[in-house]
């Protein structure tokens, strides 16, 4: 992706493939961290937002980390950094990289239910 691409460009993509309003009640997708005007050049796809991705994520530069799983999907209390969620995602958002989550809407074809 050039420089003169958004973190929006890529969710507009996302959305159209797989459509928010598709994933099941209990599910969090969509944007976790990061904001919609931020540059977009670098994408990092992984199944998980764990140490190992949020790593190479940030070595590589990415701007965006793209998972299947969402990151927080229970009730969260706190980000603190003593906690593993709360780490990992000072970590993302201090190193400028954006974490979005697609899961039940990605797990079936357009039109088919996935469950």
């Amino acid at each position: 992706m050039s420089a003169n691409h958004t973190i929006a460009d890529f969710r507009r993509i996302a959305e159209e493939f797989w459509p928010a309003a598709t994933a099941e009640s209990w599910d969090r997708v969509g944007l976790v961290s990061g904001g919609d005007a931020s540059p977009l050049r670098r994408v990092l796809l992984a199944v998980d937002a764990v140490a190992a991705t949020v790593d190479e994520a940030l070595d590589w530069e990415a701007d965006l980390l793209f998972t299947h799983h969402p990151l927080l999907l229970r009730g969260v209390h706190s980000v603190a950094e003593d906690t593993s969620k709360g780490a990992l995602l000072t970590r993302l958002i201090r190193g400028e990289c954006a974490l979005l989550s697609a899961h039940t809407n990605a797990d079936a074809p357009a039109g088919e239910s996935p469950m």
